[in-house]
């Protein structure tokens, strides 16, 4: 019992490690690119390839990790994301940084998929919600003290590279632990690997979301008609529609389909996809918390970072309560609590919201309801559409969803926001970011444009919150739909 304790302890601090890079490394974006002597635009690709690269491995590894042996591919995950990690602290050029990023994110993609994996796998369902919403809190506690933490070494160490070095005694201390501790769990009756379709679904991937980073938030529509967004787009279009037809033929073959297509019929199994990747919207919230508050209420730039933990609190106790609830409730009912939970608090926060201290209250409200959907509502339903041969591969496809819903959203969003200031800046006659002009109205004292300024700020980001309470809305109704046909 100690071990197995003791076990699920290194899995969760897999997780931790994996989950935290995703936040240190947004207080250094700008240390970086200037070390490098690239600009902004070059600089994002650091965060891009790294998006890209676990959203291509994450469905790869929980395949691999079914056929092979979790405790295998878990431990070799870990080696990959320390060796990336040492990579790229020591990077001599800006191109060896994005190939380390690169090799980073094929470890880092699979960690957390193992770990949910195993603990479908070796605890008993009663006890499968709690443990796979402490996984979710996890994220949730990582994308908090994340930014935070990294502000702190890169104050202290006085370069960046520390925020990647700081992983390495991590690392060794979950490889030497786990290879102790953690027992070996495999997948039953897997057979060959289905190499075909593996190699469709990854070139599928990367084609949908190069076209995804392709897009430009300021001129959302003239990029849709680039090449270089619809072009990937169809094409990735066209490798997924290949990837179905493979997976349809090797169905009657010996080797393993990647992603059963019994999976790719199943209405339930889509419709969770569809959620899941509606619940990566909402996640992508918390990047532009902190400028809302600054534009919104007037709180300075230096202090507007502490306005995310409502949010980001609220989604840590959120993530461990919908553990609790989907062991007493089922997943589906779980969902549709949360999914009701978010849809009240972003309500709030669009409409219901004149000061921060009620922000506060309504954003964590918020947290609270999408923080449930971090954790175990929807892996406990994809295994239990899945089963226990394909929890792996069925999870790392639900992770990708919702990596897709969290890469598109901020273009989304950054759209929408830009979209209701521009006529405020075709008004004061400037081409200035929003960011540039607010300092300037600050620096002229001009109470009148500042009091237009956050009227604006407050009908853009409405906008973008009433998005949010759109997905929240079809989060309700979809978990809704799966309960009743769970119940039937």
């Amino acid at each position: 019992m100690k071990n197995r304790k003791f076990a699920l302890f290194i899995f969760i601090l897999g997780v931790f490690m994996s989950a935290l890079d995703n936040g240190i490394i947004s207080s250094a974006l700008t240390t970086i690119n200037y070390s490098f002597h690239v600009s902004e635009v070059q600089g994002t690709w650091g965060v891009t390839l790294y998006t890209l690269g676990m959203a291509i491995a994450t469905p790869i590894v929980g395949k691999l990790a079914d056929t092979f042996g979790r405790k295998k591919l878990f431990l070799i995950e870990i080696a990959i994301f320390a060796l990336g990690s040492l990579a790229v602290a020591l990077s001599p050029s800006f191109l060896f940084f994005l190939a380390a990023r690169l090799f980073q994110s094929l470890g880092g993609g699979g960690i957390f998929i193992i770990a949910s994996s195993h603990i479908l796998s070796t605890y008993p369902k009663e006890k499968q919600g709690a443990l796979l919403g402490i996984l979710g809190a996890i994220n949730g506690i990582a994308s908090v003290v994340g930014p935070n933490l990294g502000s702190l070494i890169l104050n202290v160490s006085g370069h960046w590279s520390w925020l990647f070095l700081i992983n390495l005694p991590l690392a060794i201390f979950v490889l030497v632990f786990g290879s102790l501790a953690i027992p070996e769990t495999v997948a039953a009756n897997s057979k060959g690997l289905d190499y075909r379709g593996l190699s469709l679904l990854t070139l599928g991937i990367l084609s949908f979301m190069l076209a995804i980073t392709n897009l430009k938030s300021a001129a959302l529509l003239a990029s849709v008609a680039q090449v270089s967004v619809w072009g990937f787009a169809l094409l990735g279009i066209g490798l997924f529609f290949l990837f179905v037809q493979s997976e349809k033929r090797v169905q009657t073959a010996t080797t393993d389909p990647f992603l059963p297509y019994h999976l790719l019929k199943n209405t339930r199994f889509l419709v969770t996809l569809f959620l899941g990747f509606l619940s990566g919207t909402l996640i992508a919230i918390f990047v532009f918390v902190p400028s809302f508050v600054e534009h919104r209420y007037g709180v300075s730039a230096s202090s507007s970072g502490m306005w995310i933990s409502g949010i980001g609190l609220g989604s840590i106790v959120g993530a461990g309560v919908g553990g609790m609830l989907v062991s007493k409730l089922g997943a589906a009912r779980s969902l549709v609590i949360s999914g009701g939970l978010s849809l009240v608090g972003f309500s709030l926060v669009a409409f219901l919201s004149p000061t921060t201290v009620w922000f506060l209250v309504s954003s964590t409200i918020a947290g609270i309801g999408f923080g449930m959907l971090m954790g175990a509502p929807f892996q406990v339903l994809i295994s239990e559409i899945a089963g226990k041969r394909d929890n792996g591969v069925a999870l790392g496809t639900l992770s990708v969803s919702r990596q897709i819903g969290l890469t598109i959203a901020p273009t989304i969003y950054a759209t929408v926001i830009q979209g209701n200031f521009a006529k405020l800046l075709a008004q004061a006659g400037t081409k200035q970011s929003i960011e540039s002009f607010y300092l300037q109205l600050q620096a002229r004292s001009d109470q009148g444009m500042l009091d237009l300024f956050h009227l604006t700020a407050q009908h853009a980001y409405q906008q973008m919150f009433l998005i949010a309470v759109i997905a929240s809305v079809i989060i309700l109704v979809g978990g809704t739909y799966l309960k009743k046909v769970s119940e039937a």
